[in-house]
C-alpha cells in the first residue's frame, strides 16, 4: 500500500514551501472514517483514497485537491457529512469532495436514471472547479485498475461507462495520460480478444523492431545536430486502443497497421518546431493530407504540437510530432499542466486564457439546463464529447471549434442562440450553400438572417451538435406547447357546449387548478397541454369538471347533453369505440377527410400534431407525405354496436325524370342516411350526384352501391376517396 510520505514528498517537488500539514490531516482523517473497511480485494479500504491522491499528485495539482482525493469517499461511504469536512478542511475541500460524491439519498426511476442524474452533477460541480473531474477521473482510473475483483457483468457496465463518459472527458482535459490507460483498461475489459492479440503484436514488434526505431532515432537526432537546433528525440510505441480503433476504421490486421511507433521531436521554441518540419519533409517525403498544425490552431483541450506522417527509411510510414518542452507538459497533463493556483495577484491576460480553456465546459453547462430527462443529458453529453473537432472561421476571422460533419446551423447557434433561430441561409467561402451542408477545417461561414425565420423540425435531421438540438427542439416545443393550449381550449369550450357547461367561466372560477391537480399535472397550462396532445380526452375532463362543480355547489346531477349536429369528436358517431391503438389507450381519435376510412377495410393511424390520431384508410395516397415514425398501427374492434361512418359516393345517370326519388328510395331502403349532396348535368343529357352518406361498415356501402347500379338509367356508382 502507498504511503503518504510518497505522496508528501511528490508535493514538494513541485511545490515550493506546500501545505503538507492539509495533506497529513486529511490523511489521519480519512484512515479513522474508513477503518475497519476492506475493499473486494481484501485490502484496507484506505489503499484505494490514498492511490486516488497519489495519482493527482502525479498530475500536479495542489494541496486542497490532493486532500480531497484522500477525502472523496467518507461521505459517501462513512457517517461524515460535508458540513463536517468544511469545518476540518475548509470549504474549497468541501466543494470539490461535494462535487465528487454520488447522489445515493435520492431515489430515481432506475438505475439509468440515477447514473445519469450524477454524471449530471459531476458536470455542474466541474464547472464551478475543475478539479472535482480531476479527483473522479483519478478515482475512477484506481478502480479500473482493480476492477479485476468485480463480477464479470459489472466489469463490462462500469469499463462501459468509462469508454462512453470519463476516457472522452479525460480526452476534453487533455489528460493524455490518464485517457491512454483507460482506454487500454477498458479495452481488456470489453474485448479481450483483441486486447491479447494486439499485446501480442507489440511483444513481437518490440522485438523486432527496436532497431529500426532506433535508426529513426538517430537520424532525427543528426538533423538536430547539424542545424544546431537544440532537442530531444524518442520513439514510443501507440497505446493499444488507438492501434485498435485505427484496425477497425481501416479495416486492418495487426501486421498491417505501420505506424504503430510515432517519434517525438521535443524543442525549445515554436520556430524550432516548424524548422524541424522543414528540415524532414525535405528528407523524407510527407504522406498527403496527413499534416497537421495544432501549434496555430491548438485542440479544445489545449493540445499543440506539429503532426506529419512521412516515408522513412526502408518505404516505411512514421509518424513524427514536434512540439515544444512547455507543449509537451500540456500534451501528459493537459489542463493539469495549465492549474491555476490561487494565487494573488494573476493576471487578466492570464484569467482570460483560463477562461478560454473551459469555454466547451461553459457550452455544455448551456445546453443541459434544458434537458430535464437526465438520460437525454447524457446522450447529448456522449454525443459532443465523442466527436471529432473540425475548424472554421466567422467573417471576423474568429476560430470556433465544432465537431466533425457539422452545418451553417450549427454555427449559427454556436454563436448566439438567436442568429440560429432566425438563420435563413449561409455562405460558405462566400458561395451560398445549403443549411445541411458539411462543414470542412478551414472553412469561413457567413449566415444570413431572417427575422420571420423560425427552426425547422427537419433541422434535427442533420444538425450535430448538442446545443443546436437542444434549442431547436426548445423552440419547437415551445410553439407546439402554444398551439396545444389553445387547441385545447377550442376543444373544451366545444365539448363543454354540449355538457351545457360553460369553461371559460369555470376556468376564471379556478376550477382548472383543482383539475390540474387531480390529473396530477403541474399547472393548468400543463393540463390544457396534455388535452391539446391528446394524452387527455376533453370529456373526460369535463365529466370531472361536472363533478367538482357538483360538489361545490352541492349537485348531484349528471350532465346533459345538448345535441349538435357534426360535432363528434371523432367525425362519425361512436368512432372512438370501434378503434383499437396498439399499445395507446384514452386518445382523441378523428378519421381523415381526403379518404373517410370505413370498418372492414385496412387502416392506420397518423399521430398529428395537437389533433389526435388520425385515422386514414391504408390505401390512401396521402400516407406517403405523413412522417414514418408517427405512424401507428391500428384495427378495427369487432363485436361492437354498429355505429354510423360517412362516405362519398358518386353516381352518373340519365336526366330523367323521378331519377333522384328512385336513388333516394333505394339509400332509405337499404338503410342510408344522407348527410349532404350536390348536383351537376352534363350537355349530353347525363348528370353526376356526389352524396355524403353514412353507412356501417365497407360492406354496407358496397351493397349500397350494388343496389343503385340495379335502377334503370344509372351509369356508374362508385365510392370517391
Amino acid at each position: 500500500m502507498i504511503r503518504i510520505n510518497e505522496i508528501t514528498d511528490i508535493v514538494s517537488s513541485y511545490i515550493d514551501d506546500p501545505d503538507l500539514a492539509l495533506i497529513q490531516r486529511a490523511y489521519v482523517f480519512s484512515a479513522r472514517a474508513h477503518e475497519g473497511q476492506v475493499r473486494l480485494s481484501g485490502e484496507p479500504y484506505l489503499a484505494h483514497p490514498l492511490h486516488v491522491a497519489k495519482i493527482l499528485a502525479d498530475m500536479r495539482l495542489d494541496e486542497p485537491t490532493i486532500a480531497a482525493g484522500l477525502l472523496h469517499d467518507t461521505v459517501e461511504d462513512t457517517d461524515t457529512t460535508i458540513d463536517e469536512i468544511a469545518d476540518l478542511f475548509g470549504e474549497e475541500v468541501a466543494d470539490i469532495v461535494d462535487g465528487v460524491t454520488k447522489i445515493s439519498m435520492m431515489d430515481f426511476e432506475s438505475k439509468a436514471i440515477a447514473k445519469a442524474e450524477n454524471i449530471r452533477k459531476m458536470i455542474l460541480a466541474m464547472a464551478e472547479d475543475i478539479r472535482v473531474l480531476m479527483v473522479k477521473l483519478a478515482d475512477r482510473l484506481h478502480n479500473m485498475r482493480t476492477l479485476d475483483f468485480q463480477k464479470s457483468y459489472k466489469q463490462i457496465l462500469i469499463a462501459q461507462e468509462t469508454m462512453d463518459i470519463y476516457s472522452p472527458l479525460a480526452n476534453r482535459l487533455g489528460l493524455y495520460m490518464v485517457k491512454r490507460d483507460l482506454e487500454d483498461l477498458c479495452l481488456s475489459y470489453l474485448k479481450p480478444d483483441v486486447y491479447q492479440d494486439i499485446t501480442d503484436g507489440l511483444a513481437r514488434h518490440t522485438t523486432i523492431g527496436k532497431e529500426y526505431v532506433d535508426k529513426v532515432v538517430g537520424l532525427l537526432t543528426d538533423i538536430l545536430k547539424d542545424n544546431e537546433i537544440k532537442g530531444t528525440v524518442y520513439g514510443r510505441t501507440k497505446h493499444k486502443y488507438s492501434i485498435h480503433k485505427k484496425m477497425t476504421r481501416q479495416g486492418l490486421d495487426f501486421e498491417e497497421v505501420h505506424d504503430i511507433i510515432a517519434f517525438r521531436v521535443i524543442t525549445d521554441t515554436v520556430k524550432d518546431c516548424y524548422s524541424v518540419l522543414g528540415l524532414v519533409h525535405s528528407m523524407w517525403k510527407p504522406v498527403s493530407g496527413r499534416f497537421k498544425d495544432y501549434i496555430s490552431i491548438p485542440k479544445a483541450n489545449m493540445y499543440q504540437s506539429l503532426h506529419t506522417t512521412v516515408i522513412g527509411p526502408e518505404g516505411e510510414r512514421i509518424e513524427i510530432q514536434i512540439r515544444t518542452s512547455e507543449m509537451q507538459q500540456v500534451a501528459e497533463y493537459g489542463v493539469a499542466a495549465h492549474w491555476q493556483y490561487k494565487e494573488t495577484g494573476t493576471s487578466t491576460a492570464k484569467q482570460n486564457r483560463d477562461a478560454e480553456r473551459f469555454s466547451w465546459l461553459r457550452q455544455i453547462m448551456d445546453w443541459q439546463r434544458e434537458l430535464e430527462d437526465p438520460r437525454e443529458f447524457m446522450a447529448s453529453l456522449r454525443f459532443d464529447l465523442f466527436n471529432e473537432e473540425v475548424y472554421v472561421f466567422t467573417p471576423a476571422g474568429e476560430i470556433k471549434e465544432l465537431p466533425d460533419g457539422s452545418t451553417p446551423v450549427d454555427f449559427a447557434y454556436s454563436i448566439h442562440s438567436e442568429l440560429g433561430n432566425h438563420c435563413a441561409g449561409a455562405k460558405v467561402n462566400g458561395r451560398l450553400v445549403p443549411l445541411n451542408t458539411s462543414l470542412k477545417n478551414g472553412d469561413t461561414i457567413e449566415v444570413i438572417t431572417d427575422k420571420k425565420r423560425k427552426p425547422s423540425r427537419d433541422w434535427l435531421k442533420f444538425v450535430k451538435t448538442a446545443k443546436a438540438r437542444t434549442r431547436i427542439k426548445h423552440y419547437i416545443r415551445t410553439e407546439e406547447r402554444t398551439s396545444s393550449i389553445m387547441l385545447a381550449k377550442e376543444m373544451l369550450e366545444k365539448e363543454g357546449r354540449r355538457m351545457n357547461l360553460n369553461v371559460a367561466k369555470a376556468m376564471k372560477d379556478g376550477y382548472f387548478v383543482i383539475l390540474a391537480d387531480e390529473f396530477s399535472c403541474g399547472s393548468v397550462d400543463d393540463l390544457l397541454s396534455n388535452i391539446g396532445y391528446s394524452r387527455i380526452t376533453p370529456k373526460k375532463v369535463l365529466r370531472r369538471l361536472y363533478a367538482v362543480i357538483n360538489e361545490a355547489e352541492g349537485l348531484a346531477e349528471e350532465p346533459k347533453q345538448v345535441e349538435q349536429h357534426g360535432v363528434e369528436e371523432a367525425g362519425s358517431k361512436g368512432a372512438a369505440n370501434s378503434i383499437n391503438i396498439e399499445g395507446v389507450d384514452n386518445v382523441l381519435i378523428r378519421f381523415a377527410g381526403c379518404c373517410t376510412p370505413l370498418p372492414g377495410e385496412p387502416i392506420i393511424g397518423y399521430i398529428s400534431r395537437g389533433r389526435g390520431v388520425v385515422i386514414h384508410s391504408a390505401t390512401c395516397p396521402n400516407i406517403k407525405s405523413l412522417e414514418a415514425e408517427r405512424l401507428l398501427n391500428v384495427s378495427w374492434v369487432g363485436g361492437q354496436e354498429e355505429s354510423s361512418h360517412p362516405a362519398q359516393i358518386r353516381i352518373r345517370c340519365r336526366n330523367r325524370k323521378g331519377m333522384l326519388a328512385e336513388i333516394c328510395t333505394i339509400l332509405t331502403n337499404m338503410d342510408v342516411n344522407i348527410d349532404s349532396g350536390n348536383f351537376k348535368s352534363d350537355v349530353d343529357g347525363s348528370s353526376v350526384l356526389e352524396f355524403t352518406v353514412e353507412v356501417t361498415d365497407l360492406g354496407h356501402l358496397h351493397r349500397s352501391l350494388n343496389k343503385l347500379k340495379t335502377i334503370e338509367g344509372v351509369l356508374e356508382a362508385t365510392r370517391l376517396s
